[in-house]
């Protein structure tokens, strides 16, 4: 690992918190992330949680990270197998994003109807979307239970602690949802459609952004970090152990 790097990184990580994403931040950001490998974006993050920063914070300062990140994910493919723990996840992550343009869709047409008479298929439809979305529980039992402790093993507490913490927030939130689509006719018709809007949306934005960086920074971290296969073996077998989902392509 370069260190010098880590320290400059986290110099801009520091300022970006604090001043915001100007273009002369970004730019210099981009300079820096545009050679740094996943860990030491992970040890920068890291020193910024340790020297008392909220992980709160460090949710979207990787934006500018994302951006030389973009053709990554088929690199990332070409060095594991199929059925690779890691593999397992980006194909879970591919159909939890077709469930979410789905219920950004449904959201659509539920916010243009009149009355609750006009859109019972929607709503219907709302419960479906919203319970494959739910049945991703198990995807992330299995990073917790089995990546996420593989990765803190190994002193990457940093991007753990944040996943964990966006999995409870978009874990109640799911569940919210999925209470309103169910109590739908205790609700006035207004209420509904503004609080279906306000959740779906927050869940579509936040579980986009929490897919886009397991992607390209957390499992490239732990690609990284975790170099033997019998490990990768053993923690497969716990993934079996822990269960997959509905929707989980056949491994």
């Amino acid at each position: 690992m370069n260190n010098e790097r880590i320290k400059n990184l986290t110099e801009v990580l520091q300022k970006l918190n604090k001043d915001g994403l100007t273009e002369e931040l970004r730019k210099e950001a981009l300079e820096i992330v545009a050679d740094i490998n996943p860990i030491e974006l992970s040890v920068a993050e890291q020193n910024l949680i340790e020297e008392g920063m909220n992980p709160q914070d460090l949710r979207h300062l990787c934006d500018v990270h994302m951006e030389v990140l973009k053709d990554e994910l088929d690199k990332i493919r070409t060095k594991i197998e199929k059925g690779h723990v890691v593999d397992t996840f980006i194909n879970e992550h591919d159909k939890i994003l077709e469930f979410l343009t789905e219920l950004e869709s449904i959201n659509s047409k539920i916010q243009k109807l009149e009355k609750y008479d006009d859109g019972l298929d929607e709503i219907e439809a709302l419960k479906i979307v919203v319970d494959n979305i739910l049945d991703a529980e198990n995807h992330h039992q299995r990073e917790e239970r089995v990546l996420f402790d593989e990765m803190e093993e190994r002193e990457i507490t940093g991007p753990t602690r944040i996943m964990r913490m966006e999995h409870d927030d978009l874990r109640a939130k799911k569940k919210q949802l999925r209470h309103i689509a169910e109590e739908f006719s205790k609700i006035q018709f207004d209420e509904f459609k503004e609080q279906v809007d306000d959740i779906s949306k927050y869940i579509v934005f936040n579980l986009r952004d929490h897919i886009f960086k397991e992607n390209y920074i957390l499992y490239p971290t732990a690609i990284e970090s975790i170099k033997e296969k019998e490990i990768w073996d053993e923690m497969k077998l716990r993934c079996d152990e822990i269960g997959y989902c509905g929707f989980t392509p056949e491994l």
